[in-house]
């Protein structure tokens, strides 16, 4: 995969589009990265003991890995992981 988790990376596909963020987590089995404020759902969470009237959290979701590229800190634009030359 192109990214690891702590990567910042831009989102160069879909609703989010343009948006920047780190990698929290990659899941090579599905090819997908969940990136820090990036493909947010809200998840209703049901009333307990210590929250009686329940909640609603906004959660990040996976996104396609294709969808992201790493960021270049210096232009702040998309770049590409290239493999050293020995």
């Amino acid at each position: 995969m192109h990214v690891n988790t702590g990567d910042q990376v831009i989102v160069i596909a879909g609703n989010n589009k343009g948006r920047t963020g780190a990698v929290l987590q990659v899941q090579r089995d599905k090819n997908r990265v969940v990136v820090e404020g990036v493909n947010l759902r809200t998840k209703h969470q049901k009333p307990t003991q210590q929250n009686p009237k329940g909640e609603r959290v906004e959660q990040e979701c996976p996104v396609h890995a294709s969808n992201v590229m790493l960021l270049d800190p210096e232009t702040g634009k998309g770049t590409r992981k290239r493999p050293k030359k020995d």
